[in-house]
């Protein structure tokens, strides 16, 4: 099989998220059933995804990985009479135009290309780093920007914010800021968290983790929200961190402000053994 690594992103406002769901519209199945009707695949592949987001959250910078057999990108050449056959690489960026043609306009797969051996989009990745956007003005945010902006109600304090992000930094368990899965840790290492204002006035949040568990990214916004209006002390996301459990005072934040803005892989030797290492259960060292 040939593994292909795809950089693509999305508007996630008419998606129900990134996993195939059955009656749904998702970012996995309308790019699944692209690519099965361009290089005629029945059923169509199956794409591995760095990192599964949620309905209405965007991608600028999500990448996936397809196993393709090798003879199957012939049929992006189509029926070229007396044409030499195509290399490689031009069937890969053939294949990147025809899925341009192919696709909704709110999904784009920016480029293809084999993927080195060992990769794997989700377990070789090393961090990812989404962005929250939020607009405290008084009027309200850019009407031209309501899908991708937080329209926040009242003014916020980027100091205290950061203050207390301070003590949600280093590997904890976050299950304080998760929705538990069967199975899976809520062990994460955050390795930033923080708030700048930009030159329109938006509120910024940046947010990087070897992984983030489901919800945990809008839950950390939506507690640090509430610091930053003055709702709640600067010590409150930390003493909610350690309890360990879901708290009903942290309100999880819109999906509409988040976006997955980078995924981060170490160097082609790297990638099969962090794959191996991320594979494993993690624990707390005591």
């Amino acid at each position: 099989m040939l593994r292909l690594r795809m950089d693509l992103g999305y508007d996630g406002t008419a998606f129900s998220g990134w996993a195939r769901q059955p009656g749904q519209r998702t970012v996995q199945g309308e790019l699944e059933t692209a690519l099965g009707r361009i290089l005629r695949l029945e059923p169509p592949p199956s794409l591995t995804v760095a990192g599964r987001t949620d309905a209405g959250v965007h991608a600028r910078g999500q990448v996936a990985h397809v196993d393709l057999p090798p003879e199957a990108l012939r049929a992006v050449e189509g029926r070229r009479k007396d044409a030499a056959p195509m290399s490689g690489a031009q069937r890969l960026s053939a294949l990147t135009r025809r899925l341009a043609g192919v696709l909704p306009p709110d999904v784009r797969v920016h480029a293809l290309r084999q993927a080195p051996e060992g990769f794997d989009a989700r377990f070789s990745a090393l961090s990812r780093r989404y962005a929250y956007r939020v607009c405290d003005a008084p009027g309200g945010g850019d009407p031209l920007r309501r899908n991708e902006v937080l329209w926040y109600p009242r003014p916020l304090d980027v100091g205290r914010m950061n203050d207390a992000a301070v003590h949600l930094l280093g590997e904890h368990d976050f299950a304080a800021f998760c929705k538990r899965r069967d199975g899976a840790t809520t062990i994460r290492e955050l390795q930033r968290l923080s708030w700048t204002r930009d030159a329109e006035g938006l509120l910024v949040a940046t947010v990087v983790a070897d992984a983030f568990c489901h919800s945990m990214v809008r839950a950390l916004v939506g507690c640090l929200l509430a610091v930053g209006e003055g709702h709640r002390a600067v010590e409150w996301p930390a003493d909610v961190l350690l309890k360990a459990v879901r708290d009903s005072g942290v309100n999880v934040a819109p999906a509409r402000g988040l976006c997955l803005e980078e995924v981060r892989y170490p160097a082609d030797p790297d990638l099969a053994p962090r794959a191996r290492q991320t594979r494993h259960l993690r624990t707390l060292t005591p």
